[in-house]
């Protein structure tokens, strides 16, 4: 009976040990996915910042500003960064972590260039207000999608449609520039990226694999803070166009 009991205790403090290992290994796997996505957010504003300080002069467009903003360039810099984020996902297998975290501070770069016109129709007090709204309700989702103990799968399907829904419907607007369908758009925007937030938080901790390598931890890593990026800055966006002070 004794040496039972002694059995018992040893498979319980061995399942204690593996647990707690999960747990500290999840816990350094998830900071590492916020470290990512926070630098990544910092090169975004400081490149969107200094783009758009050398873009305008007293109010006026510089030739920089004019070619940027104006010429078919524009064009470029608006779809450069969707083109990164395909390129990124369907090649990460592929490439080594130091590769995969250099496309996306890339990446992160090139966002900045494409949002730097935010800081022509915006005033710069809006901007920084709505950026510190966003990381609060950024947090609190986030952290609830971690924590939680529901499936958020089915949420995550249909925030995906909402998502397909919102793309069709901006892309609509662009012709028929109704204010009110742009209002209804930033609205369910807002909603569709705080429950994709949740989601691909509770996603990105599944992903974690305690017996992971560190090259296929490192590429987790990098696509987990690449989801939670673009998570965030699209918040940010629907954000500001209802927070927004525009100049």
């Amino acid at each position: 009976m004794a040496d039972l009991r002694n059995y018992q205790s040893r498979v319980a403090t061995g399942a204690t040990r593996a647990d707690t290992s999960i747990d500290e290994g999840l816990r350094s796997y998830m900071i590492r996915v916020y470290n990512l996505m926070a630098l990544g957010l910092a090169i975004t504003g400081v490149a969107a910042f200094a783009t758009a300080q050398m873009a305008v002069t007293n109010g006026q467009l510089t030739q920089f500003g004019a070619v940027l903003f104006t010429s078919p360039l524009r064009w470029v810099v608006m779809l450069a960064p969707l083109g990164f984020v395909f390129f990124l996902s369907a090649r990460i297998n592929k490439m080594s972590v130091p590769a995969a975290q250099t496309t996306f501070w890339a990446f992160a770069g090139l966002m900045g260039l494409s949002l730097a016109s935010i800081f022509l129709v915006y005033t710069g007090e809006s901007i920084v207000r709505t950026f510190f709204i966003t990381a609060a309700s950024f947090g609190a989702l986030s952290l609830w999608g971690y924590t939680t103990k529901r499936d958020l799968t089915g949420m995550g399907s249909f925030m995906f449609m909402g998502l397909i829904g919102l793309i069709i419907a901006s892309l609509v607007n662009i012709f028929l520039q109704s204010s009110a369908m742009q209002f209804a758009i930033s609205a369910i925007g807002v909603l569709v990226f705080a429950g994709l937030t949740a989601y691909d938080t509770q996603a990105i901790k599944e992903m974690y694999y305690e017996g992971d390598g560190e090259a296929v931890m490192g590429r987790k890593a990098i696509m987990g803070a690449l989801r939670l990026y673009l998570d965030f800055i699209n918040l940010f966006l629907f954000l500001l166009q209802f927070l927004g002070n525009r100049e």
